[in-house]
């Protein structure tokens, strides 16, 4: 038997784990992200490599839950932690604290991983966003009661529209928490009566304090307003996914202000232009019809209208006497048509012929007699002469 002494494979893996675990402190590791997959349970589970080795990593839940962006496959990064061993199976992985990416920032990240994937849901489409109202009947504000940037979206608002009604939502709009508070401002928008527009923002500031109008919970809390969004986050330069997402986007709170209501002053003024150009257009209208009605009431006829009655009259006995004379001509030429037609009928007529000495002789039955075979003896017979009716019986008939 040999003096090595018999451990269990328990003993050797925690022997192994308490090796591994205190021999390299918690370092910073440079490397490739890849099989990057999250759990149910919240868990990332990765490989951290580079050209010569490889090594498995994990961030827990609490660690994930920290974390500005999610990591991806490629992704080169600087991770910070420290090596575990699993006992259960005698494996190594690296635990990650914290993850940074490489060539940028971390919230640099979060933001185009957030924008990225809300334009691929159609979120920033000009034609899902709606036209503000003209006058709203009141305005909310989504935005810390204590800001500067409130005082000058009510300043701004009040001046321009001294009968604007505001209702104050009051959230916080910076550190943690802020996402959450807005989200819920938002939301509340919808049990205040009569709101017909919401702005949410604040004053400029870093990425950092601008932070939570970048987060997914205030962009769904935006697209899920039922009532237009107006976004006025930070200054000019300042560009938020609440700013993408909303129904307008003011550069400033005071621009905001300014795009919620309508100056009464541009509008009193715009009416009464408004009023001087209809009363332009009617006092032109009007001296047209009257040059209108003087150029009527300069013609003739309505000075002197017998005149027109009087051409009429003329008119009509003129067509009166085309008629007459029209229905004259057509009865001559009839009459010398008809004329000509008798003459023509009166030659054709068998009592011309026996004018010339010629006789008709017809049966008792009306037959016209042609041959002497026709007639017996004792037929009575009835001849036309050119004058008179000759009635006689027949005595013989020879052929």
């Amino acid at each position: 038997m040999s003096d090595l002494p018999v451990i269990s494979v328990f003993e050797l893996v925690n022997a192994f784990k308490e090796v591994v675990e205190t021999a390299l402190p918690p370092c910073i590791v440079e490397g490739e992200i890849s099989n990057c997959r999250k759990s149910p349970s919240g868990h990332w589970y990765l490989t951290l490599k580079d050209d010569q080795a490889e090594i498995s990593a994990v961030i827990w839940r609490s660690a994930a839950a920290r974390m500005r962006f999610e990591p991806t496959d490629g992704m080169k990064c600087l991770a910070t932690g420290s090596l575990q061993v699993y006992v259960a199976r005698g494996t190594c992985q690296f635990s990650i604290a914290s993850l940074m990416p490489q060539g940028v920032g971390e919230l640099e990240m979060a933001f185009r991983q957030l924008r990225d994937k809300l334009a691929a849901e159609g979120l920033f489409e000009t034609a899902r966003k709606r036209p503000l109202p003209r006058i709203p009947r009141r305005i909310a504000l989504v935005t810390s009661p204590s800001s500067a940037a409130v005082r000058d979206m009510i300043q701004v608002i009040t001046r321009r529209w001294p009968a604007a009604r505001i209702v104050i939502l009051p959230v916080r709009v910076q550190g943690e928490g802020a996402a959450e508070d807005i989200a819920r401002g938002l939301k509340m928008v919808h049990r205040i009566p009569d709101v017909d527009v919401v702005i949410t923002g604040r004053g400029g500031g870093s990425l950092e304090d601008l932070w939570c109008f970048n987060t997914e919970v205030v962009a769904r809390a935006i697209v899920a307003c039922r009532v237009p969004v107006i976004a006025a986050v930070g200054h000019e330069i300042d560009v938020s996914i609440a700013d993408l997402v909303a129904d307008r986007r003011a550069l400033t709170p005071s621009e905001a202000g300014e795009l919620v209501v309508p100056s009464a002053r541009d509008l009193r003024d715009g009416l009464l232009n408004t009023a001087q150009r209809l009363r332009q257009v009617l006092r032109d209208r009007l001296e047209k019809v009257r040059l209108r009605l003087s150029a009527i009431e300069a013609r003739s006829v309505i000075q002197r209208p017998m005149t027109l009655v009087d051409q009429r009259r003329m008119d009509c006995e003129l067509l009166a006497e085309r008629a007459t004379r029209a229905v004259n001509l057509i009865t001559e030429r009839h009459r010398h048509s008809l004329k000509h037609i008798a003459a023509s009928l009166q030659a054709l007529s068998p009592l011309q012929v026996l004018s010339r000495g010629y006789s008709l002789t017809q049966t008792s039955d009306g037959r016209v007699l042609r041959n002497a075979d026709d007639v017996k003896p004792g037929d009575v017979l009835k001849t036309q002469l050119a004058s008179g009716v000759v009635y006689s019986n027949v005595a013989s008939a020879d052929l």
